[in-house]
């Protein structure tokens, strides 16, 4: 039987309102040391994956190009996704640590959004640099330039921050007088807002701005630069000339589908939870946390030729 940690009573409300209690995966508690088992392999594959592809990115030449900076933007905010919520996902599963302050939950929470914002903002830069490669190739080289790519790198930042930074002021203002557990793994909005003995209309109505604001824009135009790719494609003159158009956006598109599927089953499950135990809510949304930072650098590696050519010769390189 697993243990509730240091609750200091049964309900789960502390003498100290500033600390809180994570709960891990309810239901499931018994089942953490081997539910941690394909958690730290994940994060470890994400870790190794992600920093190979910096590396890679980073010595090659050949890789010095407006969509493999895209890709390396991508691989750092994967690993700031992963490596702000795993650790502590972790400690929960083999140690029973599941004590978190009220502030380092703030923060935690401002990391998880923010860096989830960063990674549909930049999925959408990533289809606007296959959009101008495909649509307007001649123009590929003076459109993305450097100074343009720094440009959408920073207005993604700023994006990220300015939508997510209210959340934890207006979480912050709330108040805790009833239990201190967030039935989750990690300081996600919602779960905190669910413990407030107070009216949260504010902080419900700003989280479902947001949510439509980011995957909802992001998505629409996600889907206007692949019709008019599509368009483009089609008019092409040969079946091998389509394919070859196609191959450059495989692996984008395994992103996408990687990235988005997650957050709308976990964001449809989250509204008809009555229909479902709090546990598949629960693991699915770790899933949306661990899988897409696995996958992308797998999925860039094997279908980019240049990336997977400069792999194979470092392990052949390691080898002898």
């Amino acid at each position: 039987m697993v243990l509730q940690g240091n609750l200091s009573a049964p309900n789960g409300t502390g003498s100290d309102p500033s600390v809180f209690f994570l709960t891990g995966i309810p239901g499931l508690e018994a089942l953490h040391p081997w539910i941690s088992i394909p958690f730290c392999s994940m994060f470890t594959v994400a870790l190794l994956g992600n920093f190979t592809l910096l590396y890679v990115i980073k010595t090659e030449p050949s890789l010095h190009q407006p969509m493999f900076y895209f890709l390396a933007m991508l691989a750092i905010i994967d690993l700031g996704l992963s490596t702000t919520t795993v650790p502590k996902i972790l400690s929960i599963f083999w140690f029973n640590s599941r004590e978190i302050s009220f502030n380092a939950s703030l923060v935690q929470m401002f990391f998880l959004h923010s860096f989830s914002t960063l990674e549909s903002t930049l999925l959408l830069a990533m289809a606007f640099d296959r959009y101008v490669a495909i649509c307007n190739p001649l123009r590929y080289a003076t459109i993305l330039t450097n100074s343009v790519i720094a440009k959408i790198g920073l207005a993604a930042l700023a994006r990220a921050v300015l939508l997510v930074v209210p959340l934890p002021f207006l979480v912050r203002r709330l108040p805790y007088c009833g239990s201190h557990v967030i039935s989750h793994c990690y300081c996600e909005h919602m779960a905190m807002v669910k413990l407030a003995c107070a009216d949260t209309r504010v902080n419900n109505v700003y989280g479902i701005m947001v949510v439509l604001f980011i995957v909802g824009l992001d998505l629409l135009f996600i889907s206007l630069s692949y019709v008019n790719i599509l368009r483009a494609v089609l008019s092409l003159a040969s079946k091998e000339e389509q394919l070859k158009a196609f191959g450059t956006c495989g692996s984008h598109l395994c992103a996408i589908l990687v990235f988005y599927i997650p957050v709308v089953l976990s964001s449809t499950i989250h509204r008809f939870r009555r229909h479902f135990a709090p546990h598949v809510h629960i693991l699915l949304a770790n899933f949306y946390l661990l899988f897409p930072p696995m996958m992308n650098p797998i999925v860039y590696g094997v279908k980019t030729k240049q990336i997977r050519d400069r792999v194979l010769l470092l392990l052949r390189g390691k080898s002898f």
